[in-house]
């Protein structure tokens, strides 16, 4: 449950974990970084394509995180295009959608256990100031994978609101949504506390 990883050969998932998160990292601040213009938005679709490509994810994973994000798109875009105008709202929006899609790489490609190691790796040297790595690395790792998690929870809602013959709404979905979720966090919960993480 923590993760949506998917088996592959590619270049990213024979790659370690910790230089594969800086990896993206980088790329994901380096796109949010581009000079705004209208062309930002083919570097971005360009770079994100390749990225898929490159990993070995495939073009059909490609869409279904693209589908899954359409809600966060159609917020930010239409911010952007009543505060800002046109051309920064294409510019801004492609910006967010690059960054989440090459986010969503990161558990795709690679194990939970792979990516917590990298990560208490990573927050070691906090330990002298009290932090428990571990934790954060588990708190980081949970956090990583939320988003796609609960645009699964989503769907589910609104195939069951079709599966009774009902018209998918924001409405009718947000109880039935919010009672999977919380059911979620309690089986996360349990699965954490069977492995004891307190």
């Amino acid at each position: 449950m923590l993760s949506l990883y998917r088996p592959g050969r590619g270049v990213l998932h024979r790659m370690p974990a910790g230089p594969k998160m800086l990896l993206l990292a980088v790329a994901a601040v380096g796109l949010a970084s581009l000079p705004t213009a209208g062309w930002v938005a083919g570097v971005c679709a360009g770079a994100v394509v390749l990225a898929y490509v490159v990993s070995g994810v495939g073009a059909r994973e490609l869409g279904r995180q693209t589908w899954a994000l359409r809600w966060i798109v159609a917020i930010t875009a239409i911010g952007q295009l009543v505060f800002l105008g046109p051309e920064p709202a294409l510019a801004n929006t492609a910006r967010v959608v690059a960054a989440l899609l090459i986010a969503a790489l990161l558990p795709l490609t690679t194990r939970v256990d792979d990516m917590l190691d990298a990560l208490e790796r990573g927050l070691g040297p906090l330990r002298r100031i009290g932090m428990d790595a571990e934790r954060a690395a588990l708190l980081l790792a949970v956090t990583i994978t939320t988003i796609p998690v609960l645009a699964r929870l989503g769907a589910e809602v609104r195939e069951a609101q079709r599966a009774r013959g009902m018209r998918p709404s924001l409405g009718a979905g947000i109880v039935p949504f919010v009672v999977l979720s919380l059911r979620h966090a309690d089986q996360l919960g349990e699965a954490l506390a069977a492995r004891g993480v307190r």
